[in-house]
């Protein structure tokens, strides 16, 4: 377990200065924690620090004066020591290098909480974030690390709209006390105790954002959103399951909650992507000037790797592989989706454990038969 956490004016070390970090990061420090920002741009941590804004997301924001921009170099033992929590807002793709630069400042007896709340699947390796913590860091610290998800736009939390997510670890009283950090009036959260299905939802909502995107792009209309929405949600819960999470996990705020936020509004950056295909634009274009990091598309590569080794059908998931990158038109992509025979709406493979028992056990931890 994680050092104790103070009830109040927790020090927080967020690392990341893109959408998400940074309205958490004013989350936290609006709740009056002391909290650090980590950007790896000189000019953005200096125009930080001297107006409380951030260059290059959420531009309009005034963010809380209770943040400190740090970097552009990465934060050595000194700071980290003083910290009580860590949360973890880099990109999955990121995620390794910049954990295994942080791991000889970690003392295993006394760690700060570690809170991640990034999205994805590694390209390459195919790991979630619990294996990639465990490569990094050690099982002791993949075990003890809480993660956050759910629909959640960084615009609409910076302006304190009604907002819940999901808070899930391996260690009950570290996922409380992730839970017990955030919770606000307009920020309530809810505890679980199955990660791997908390991160499987996250990164896989944004495959089926991206194809629900571009059914709008095409001209498509309500019914086909519903049918989408739906049918992504029985693709991820048949993954998940295959995968060893629980099914009740896609019920909640981190699967249909997310993905039903995700597959519906234009503030969805991997909607964004799909919305763009739809109309026509080559995925190179798009990529070049969204401006921000649309994790879909790199963790479509991974859910497809996933879903062949495990033999469950997710003809979206699929399709969505063959128009990224395999060239495929989309038009031709839905047709072949509806073209397929009748089957049944739902049947969830069986739960024999999948990947997820040999993360577990790779974490010490007990598996459920």
């Amino acid at each position: 377990m994680s050092k104790q956490q103070p009830e109040q004016g927790s020090k927080v070390l967020v690392l990341g200065a893109g959408n998400f970090g940074s309205c958490l990061a004013d989350h936290l420090g609006d709740s009056d924690h002391e909290v650090f920002l980590w950007a790896r741009e000189a000019n953005v941590v200096k125009h930080f620090n001297e107006h409380h804004y951030n260059l290059e997301y959420l531009k309009d924001h005034k963010f809380s004066d209770n943040i400190t921009a740090v970097g552009p170099e990465f934060p050595g033992k000194e700071l980290i020591n003083r910290m009580d929590v860590l949360l973890f807002a880099i990109p999955t793709q990121f995620l390794r290098e910049n954990l295994t630069r942080l791991r000889p400042h970690l003392d295993p007896g006394n760690f700060p909480l570690l809170i991640f709340v990034n999205k994805g699947i590694e390209v390459g390796t195919h790991a979630l974030t619990l294996e990639i913590i465990a490569d990094s860091c050690g099982p002791e610290f993949a075990k003890a690390a809480a993660f956050i998800s759910g629909p959640s736009f960084a615009r609409e939390i910076v302006r304190r709209q009604p907002t819940s997510v999901s808070v899930a670890s391996f260690t009950e009283a570290e996922a409380n006390k992730a839970a017990n950090l955030f919770h606000q009036p307009h920020f309530r959260c809810y505890t679980g105790s199955d990660p791997i299905g908390i991160e499987l939802s996250g990164a896989l909502k944004n495959v089926y954002a991206i194809a629900a995107g571009a059914a709008d792009g095409l001209g498509y209309e309500n019914n086909t959103r519903a049918m989408m929405i739906t049918r992504g949600l029985a693709e991820m819960t048949c993954i998940g399951t295959a995968y060893g999470a629980s099914p009740l996990t896609f019920l909640g705020l981190a699967g249909v909650g997310d993905l039903f936020l995700t597959c519906s509004s234009s503030n969805s950056r991997n909607y964004t992507v799909g919305y763009r295909l739809g109309k026509g634009e080559s995925l190179d274009t798009i990529l070049n000037t969204l401006g921000s990091v649309a994790e879909g598309v790199s963790t479509t590569k991974g859910v497809k790797t996933v879903i062949d080794s495990l033999g469950v059908p997710a003809p979206i998931a699929n399709s969505m592989y063959e128009v990224l990158f395999e060239r495929k038109d989309i038009r031709t992509a839905v047709r072949e989706l509806m073209e397929l025979p009748p089957s049944r709406e739902l049947e969830l493979p069986p739960t024999a454990g999948g990947p997820a028992r040999q993360l577990i056990e790779k974490l010490g931890l007990h598996t459920k038969d």
